[in-house]
């Protein structure tokens, strides 16, 4: 196995690391609607938390050295349903023609008030 860090999880107090390889499989934490410069929630609603939490998602992708073509399958977290509509335009944005495996689970209130987490698996190779 071989963790995945980025510059920004060495200050996280949480007991994980942002993803884990593992025979040739990334298996991505879960990524908060949070700016790792503020670590604040980033403001403006449901469609810019998504579009940080999947920016996030990027950053533990770059570090691991493979893009988002390589994502085989998302869960996305999210306190209401409701907010399924705007999600799911901002990942088509940012999925463009690859439509990875999805599911898309309304919780109760996620960490820190986000409207939006995402954890993922993709393939290294």
């Amino acid at each position: 196995m071989r963790e995945i860090h980025t510059k920004y999880s060495k200050k996280n107090p949480g007991h994980y690391v942002p993803a884990m390889e593992h025979n040739g499989t990334l298996y991505i934490s879960g990524q908060l609607s949070i700016d790792n410069e503020t670590g604040k929630v980033v403001e403006g609603g449901v469609k810019e938390e998504a579009a940080q939490a999947l920016k996030n998602l990027d950053l533990v992708l770059s570090e691991a050295g493979i893009t988002k073509d390589k994502v085989i399958m998302c869960r996305i977290y999210t306190p209401d349903v409701a907010y399924w509509n705007d999600i799911n335009e901002v990942y088509s944005d940012y999925f463009g023609t690859h439509k990875p495996a999805r599911a898309i689970v309304p919780t109760t209130p996620l960490h820190h008030g986000c409207l939006v987490e995402i954890e993922a698996v993709a393939a290294m190779e």
